[in-house]
């Protein structure tokens, strides 16, 4: 049995001004075949898993390269098809296949390619032929194209937002992959579209329960694998939106009932999913009412993990002009600030301009007097298993406010972001955070509270505020609930 692995793979925001080359993806992940490392990583999971499993069950794995970037715009045509192209003439050397395992995102898209997976996943079939099993994994926040559906075998998506369980559910795709080739199997997907798009944590009500009915329903009765595709908020595509896909041994009939079953119980808790999130200052005035710290503020509309970003300046000026004390906020996106840091030293007092510089959605600069005091080079932060990069950083204090900047755009995943430039979230009674819910796994065991904010960044959680041009309507919350439906 010969199988091929690869990976490619970004989301991207329609609305960044965060320009997305070969060279992004480069700059943050990129392995040549046997270059990947001994540990998963969020969307290398499928050749990560497939390269122990070929080693105790005989098979043979042909490892092709590994792409990410941080989200951001769409990428450049001539990057995606070079990244594209590159897997592509590795998967022919290859041949003849007997499977091909693709670790995807689900929310790419570049100049001339409103899907990018499914292009791929075309092309990919092109060469490997009918017969050979196509195994995928996504991320839930993907577009669930029927071009990518109806090319693939098999499709499984991480269940958990955060994201924790990528490892987990490469360990499926690849049992069902090896299952197909073996044709121990015989899998079908079903493909229902909620007509909807909304925000899926689950880290709360609903969310826990209908992942704890998902995994309920594997295993059974012919059912191999359900998987909740939330959609990407600030992806301007035509099949944007939230969508049900099913996976069954054989049973289409059965597939659809289930698939359409499940985005009925979706569409009935639309609006639900997510926490209510408050305004900057109320959030503010939220955090300090509390009796104790530290309270973690989660700002998602600054999110550099959905695109943007991560250099607003809103939060941190409303704090220091309220003269709040004992406050963290981070990570703030600013090489060069991050430059004058190392050069000034640690424990350095200078007058320092940080943030605000991307687009006008950043806000205005700060300029102020801060003290350096904490430095740190090729940091790392931990999410899951995944060591993700947030470059050089610094760590500096203004007045009441400290700050952790980083020289590579990246979310707040672990507490190291602050931690490894000298800022003691323990002594916080107020910590920001850029980011939606990955923060969640590393800040809520530390967290006296956690809330959620709109800090005024360029990616709000209230999808009606983006300027689409590429979504098909009628779609909830943009327009009236229209009815649901099988796409395949």
């Amino acid at each position: 049995m010969r199988i091929f692995a690869a990976s490619l793979a970004t989301e991207t925001n329609s609305f960044s001004p965060v320009p997305t080359s070969r060279a992004s993806f480069e700059a943050t992940l990129y392995f040549k075949p046997g270059e990947h490392p001994d540990r998963g990583t969020l969307c290398t999971g499928p050749l990560f898993v497939a390269r122990r499993r070929a080693k105790q069950e005989g098979f043979e794995l042909i490892e092709g390269s590994c792409f990410w970037a941080e989200p951001s715009a769409p990428v450049s045509k001539g990057s995606y098809e070079s990244m594209r192209d590159e897997i592509l003439g590795q998967l022919r050397a290859a041949m003849p296949l007997d499977g091909v395992l693709l670790g995807l995102h689900g929310a790419m898209a570049a100049h001339g390619y409103d899907d990018c997976e499914g292009d791929l996943i075309a092309r990919v079939r092109e060469i490997v032929g009918a017969k050979a099993i196509i195994g995928v994994e996504l991320d839930p926040h993907c577009h669930l194209t029927e071009k990518r559906v109806r090319g693939a075998d098999i499709i499984v998506l991480f269940k958990e937002y955060p994201h924790t369980d990528f490892l987990e559910r490469a360990e499926e795709l690849v049992t069902l992959t090896v299952k197909a080739i073996r044709r121990d199997i015989r899998p079908v997907m079903s493909l229902y579209d909620c007509r909807m798009i909304d925000l899926f944590p689950t880290t709360r009500e609903p969310g826990i329960g209908f992942v704890r009915k998902m995994k309920s329903l594997e295993g059974r009765d012919g059912v191999l694998s359900v998987s909740l595709g939330h959609g990407f908020m600030q992806g301007d595509v035509p099949e944007h939106g939230t969508r049900v896909l099913v996976v069954t041994n054989g049973d289409k009939h059965k597939g659809d009932a289930l698939a359409r079953t499940l985005g009925e119980e979706v569409r009935g808790k639309r609006g639900t999913w997510y926490p209510d999130y408050l305004s900057l200052d109320a959030a503010i005035d939220a955090a300090y009412a509390e009796p104790k710290g530290p309270v973690v503020v989660a700002d998602s509309s600054d999110n550099a993990g959905g695109g943007a970003a991560s250099d607003n300046t809103n939060i941190i000026r409303r704090l220091i002009e309220r003269g709040m004390a004992d406050a963290a906020v981070g990570p703030v996106w600013d090489p060069v600030a991050v430059q004058f840091c190392h050069a000034a030293g640690l424990g350095a007092t200078l007058a320092l301009r940080f943030g605000g510089k991307a687009a006008a959605t950043s806000g205005a600069p700060i300029d102020a007097e801060v003290t350096v005091i904490g430095l740190v080079r090729d940091g790392k932060q931990t999410f899951g298993t995944a060591q993700i990069p947030f470059g050089d950083g610094a760590g500096i204090r203004v007045g009441g406010v400290e700050v952790a900047l980083t020289s590579h755009r990246s979310q707040a995943f672990g507490t190291e972001i602050f931690s490894a430039v000298g800022i003691d979230l323990s002594t916080k009674r107020y910590v920001g955070l850029k980011s939606t819910n990955h923060f969640y796994a590393g800040y809520a065991p530390i967290a006296a509270k956690v809330l959620y904010c709109d800090g005024g960044g360029p990616s709000p959680l209230d999808a009606r505020k983006y300027p689409f041009r590429n979504i098909t309507h009628p779609l909830w919350p943009h327009d009236e609930l229209p009815e649901g439906r099988i796409v395949l």
